[in-house]
């Protein structure tokens, strides 16, 4: 794996948390919206906006330069619209990165040909 594409993948990775704590909040203040007077929907709402366009863009970066076979990426493009989604996203891109860092220590000491 080079450089730019583990950058791509640690983009993705960092953006998917907080934007599925957006995505938990963002239901959170819709349900205080109906049953009481507390409306933080118009910020949550943009807060999440930027950090879900923020996720689209990373994924299809990271697509492309990690070149996921259909089904990975959309996996991970379902994860982005499901609630607690980017907890499972942001765990499995981590143990993708950790399996290319150690793949690459044992090519690099002589111990696999990959």
């Amino acid at each position: 794996m080079d450089i730019k594409t583990a950058t791509s993948l640690r983009r993705l990775r960092l953006v998917s948390a907080p934007e599925a704590v957006s995505f938990l909040i963002l239901l959170l203040c819709s349900v205080l919206k109906r049953t009481t007077d507390f409306n933080a929907v118009p910020v949550m709402g943009a807060i999440h906006g930027i950090l879900f366009v923020l996720y689209v863009i990373f994924w299809a970066d990271a697509w492309n330069r990690a070149k996921w076979p259909l089904g990975t990426a959309a996996l991970y493009f379902v994860l982005s619209v499901l609630p607690t989604g980017g907890f499972f996203a942001e765990r499995r891109l981590r143990r993708e990165a950790e399996d290319a860092v150690i793949a690459a220590r044992a090519r690099q000491e002589g111990v696999v040909n990959a």
